[in-house]
């Protein structure tokens, strides 16, 4: 069973929908047949590398709310985390670019570390505080996921996987994706957004039934279908 997650590491509710999802899968009894893919895509491909702005400033600016509205709008973003185990610590939040992490996280899959860097991305920019757009900060993520960090380096100082990440954000609106998280299972069920871990629940349930009863394939076949085994050829 395949889950292919789209989601961004600045996105507070793609965190919280990805410990959502895992909690369904710890009392899931077929969580080793569950396929885990993270997918590309920058809520804000213009964003600075570099902002003097707080996140809270950022909000204010973005939504034409005040500066304590803001501060309200992360308040009730913290109290859903920390029910699902996270510490959200927004009065620190770094914003910033985010390709670069993107890239490194496909590096890291072609390595078999995608699920242990978005674990370490999105810990990193929502309870440590750390510029995920900065190179220096993201080697140093990168070695604790188990990467190699003079790979790691030369990945960044290239564009290598940029392509890989556009065509990924590029599929996310053929799909349908028009918000992050967003969860597609087999290619036929979609959970949009943090939902409850009885949502994925659900969703997981029915797709492994729907998978377990179906064949991999459905067969047309005539009276002339000629074909080679190992053995033969008829």
């Amino acid at each position: 069973m395949k889950i292919e997650i789209w989601s961004d590491f600045v996105c507070p509710f793609c965190y919280i929908g990805k410990r959502r999802l895992e909690q369904a899968l710890e009392n899931f009894p077929n969580e080793e047949k569950a396929e885990v893919i993270y997918k590309s895509f920058e809520l804000d491909p213009n964003a600075e590398r570099s902002s003097k702005q707080s996140m809270h400033e950022k909000l204010a600016a973005k939504y034409g709310r005040s500066l304590e509205e803001a501060k309200e709008m992360t308040r009730n973003m913290e109290e859903q985390a920390s029910m699902v185990g996270l510490d959200f610590r927004f009065g620190t939040m770094v914003p910033t670019n985010t390709m670069d992490a993107h890239r490194v996280a496909k590096f890291a899959e072609t390595k078999g570390l995608d699920q242990e860097t978005a674990e370490i991305f999105f810990r990193a920019v929502f309870t440590d505080s750390k510029d995920i757009g900065d190179h220096e900060t993201l080697i140093e993520l990168a070695q604790e996921a188990g990467l190699d960090q003079s790979e790691v380096r030369q990945v960044l100082e290239s564009t290598d996987y940029m392509e890989l990440v556009r065509t990924e954000e590029t599929e996310a609106h053929q799909v349908g994706v028009q918000g992050v998280p967003f969860f597609v299972i087999n290619r036929k069920y979609a959970v949009s957004g943090a939902q409850p871990k009885e949502i994925f629940t659900q969703a997981l349930e029915k797709a492994y039934s729907e998978e377990k009863q179906s064949p991999a394939f459905e067969t047309f076949s005539g009276q002339n279908g000629a074909s080679c085994t190992d053995d033969s050829c008829e």
